[in-house]
Parts: C-alpha cells; sequence; structure tokens
C-alpha cells in the first residue's frame, strides 16, 4: 500500500533469490506509479497489474452480504477502464515489463492493453466461463496482426 513497505518486502525477497521476480500490485492504493517505480528500484524484474477493487454485493432480501463476507473483489470486465488506466501510466513511468490484467476477455481487449504499454497479459476471469478463452485471444491477435501488416507485437506496444 506504500512504496517504502513495497520496497522493503520486495528487497527482502530479492536477496533470497536470482530467479525472475515479478510483482503484482494492487489498485487500491493512492499512487500505483509510486508504487511500481519503489519496486523496481529494489529489484522485480517485472510487474503486473491490476488484481481485483474492492467491492459489495447486497441481497435486499436477506439484508446480507451476497458475497459470505461483508466485501470481496470486483474483477472482470468491469474493472477494464480502472487497469488499463493503471497500465498505460506505470508502463510509462518505469524501465521493466508491464504484465496488464483486469477485463481481458477478447482479442481487442488484450490489443488495448499492449497499446496501452503492457508487455505481455494475463487472462483471469474470462477462462471461468469459457477454457477456450486464451486461444481464442491468441488467435484474435495473430488475425488483427495479419489484417494491419504486423510482425511484432512491439509495433503496437504504447502507442496510446
Amino acid at each position: 500500500m506504500s512504496p517504502e513497505s513495497a520496497s522493503r518486502v520486495v528487497a527482502a525477497v530479492r536477496a533470497t533469490t536470482t530467479l525472475p521476480l515479478m510483482v503484482k500490485l494492487s489498485p487500491n492504493v493512492t499512487d500505483v506509479v509510486s508504487i511500481a517505480s519503489a519496486v523496481v528500484s529494489a529489484g522485480a524484474d517485472a510487474v503486473c497489474l491490476i488484481n481485483t477493487l474492492r467491492g459489495m454485493a447486497i441481497d435486499i432480501e436477506t439484508r446480507t452480504s451476497r458475497l459470505g463476507t461483508l466485501s470481496g473483489g470486483l474483477s472482470g470486465p468491469a474493472i477494464k477502464p480502472v487497469a488499463l488506466h493503471m497500465v498505460h501510466a506505470v508502463a510509462h513511468a518505469i524501465d521493466a515489463p508491464v504484465v496488464g490484467c483486469g477485463g481481458i476477455a477478447t482479442a481487442q481487449d488484450a490489443i488495448e492493453f499492449i497499446m496501452a504499454g503492457a508487455t505481455a497479459v494475463q487472462v483471469g476471469t474470462a477462462t471461468f466461463t469459457d477454457a477456450r478463452s486464451m486461444l481464442d485471444i491468441i488467435d484474435g491477435i495473430v488475425a488483427f496482426m495479419e489484417q494491419h501488416g504486423l510482425t511484432s507485437l512491439g509495433e503496437l506496444r504504447g502507442m496510446v
């Protein structure tokens, strides 16, 4: 939640391993860019963002939380605009790979994240309803690239 604590955790982990270290960042912070900068400075090789947003759902008939606990995480397509914004901000501020996630369900979604600056994408919620979603996303990216005469994702990365 703070650049200082994130930096301390990453430095401690980095001191114990030479393996690649990717840090997944929460969107539930005031300034994700400063946290991303701090973890890269402390030794992270890459960052992944975002995770779920805090959310809540209430059953008005039973007057209880629909989540089993009072609150939980909101994920899927609803968080995509927030995720794109944060990926764009971080990708243009740090010198390390950024993995974008949050609401990616189609090739178009993945391409938007790459255009925002993501080096790679992560698909989560879409796989719960369609086990083939990742294959369809890959096929769609390939088709888009062929249609536009592109030979590398690097030609799309950070265009926005």
